[in-house]
């Protein structure tokens, strides 16, 4: 399933500019945008479109439609050589008082030994360097009574992962599982003293797991229900939220309306847009 629909409606876009970049572990690079004044901070897993030129574009051509079907049309219509790259990122922080956003870009190769378009300009990175940003809402959107939460990704999730929990009632409870490739990777970030975080780095495992997310999908399978009714949030490469789905269903008896399952990307199959 993809993300629920909850895009503003109100939303442009805007060409953000790289102020500062920081490398915040191992696997990480936050990179603190500019230029996004009239954003509204919308907490939980606040997402976003980034649009990067192509090697060889002199300049950034961005959709002039903003409806979710319209600009996307659009994009596909531009011919290759002046299409951008596009991809989804969380909101990591955000500060209407000086229009700044953090973005945290995960850096990892591919199977191929490559690094992919985003990666790579996060990597490059100078201030003034510009992208292009559309907001998209968020995706944490329960719409059933629960008593409890589980939210699972590997590390293309952790941003939303902790922006969620750091959004959370103080009242709430549940286990968020983070697979990271290090231990070195691991964040601290508020959450309500009924929130356990376990984290899975993938460096410190013995089986030696290849494809991401498989530990945390191992970590699922050996976790033991709250009790209550719970609602579940999956996100990440796609094989880990689809197991996790399927594992809660079947083992546990957990409502298929009770689990948000949405896979970013998928293990040896880059994106090409």
């Amino acid at each position: 399933m993809g993300r629920k629909k909850n895009t503003p409606t109100d939303r442009q876009f805007t060409m953000a500019h790289v102020r500062c970049t920081e490398r915040i572990s191992p696997g990480f690079i936050r990179l603190t945008l500019g230029g996004l004044d009239h954003l509204e901070p919308r907490g939980h897993d606040h997402w976003c479109r980034l649009f990067f030129a192509r090697e060889g574009q002199d300049s950034l051509q961005l959709p002039t439609r903003t409806s979710e079907i319209g600009w996307y049309l659009q994009y596909l219509a531009t011919p290759k050589a002046l299409r951008p790259w596009v991809r989804a990122y969380t909101v990591r922080h955000a500060r209407p008082d000086t229009g700044e956003v953090d973005i945290d870009f995960v850096i990892h190769k591919d199977q191929a030994g490559g690094l992919g378009p985003a990666a790579r300009f996060a990597l490059d990175a100078s201030p003034g360097d510009r992208l292009g940003f559309l907001e998209q809402g968020i995706g944490f959107t329960p719409d059933h009574p629960h008593d409890w939460t589980l939210l699972v990704g590997d590390e293309t999730a952790l941003p939303a992962v902790a922006g969620i929990c750091s959004s959370l009632p103080e009242a709430a409870r549940g286990i968020a599982i983070i697979e990271v490739p290090t231990a070195g990777d691991r964040q601290k970030f508020r959450m309500p003293p009924g929130m356990e975080v376990r984290w899975v780095p993938r460096d410190e495992s013995s089986s030696g797991a290849d494809r991401p997310g498989q530990l945390a999908l191992d970590a699922v399978k050996t976790t033991v229900p709250l009790d209550g009714v719970v609602h579940a949030h999956l996100i990440g490469e796609s094989g880990l939220a689809t197991g996790a789905r399927r594992h809660l269903v079947q083992e546990w008896g957990v409502p298929k309306r009770n689990v948000d399952f949405v896979g970013y990307w998928r293990h040896g199959r880059p994106a090409t847009t």
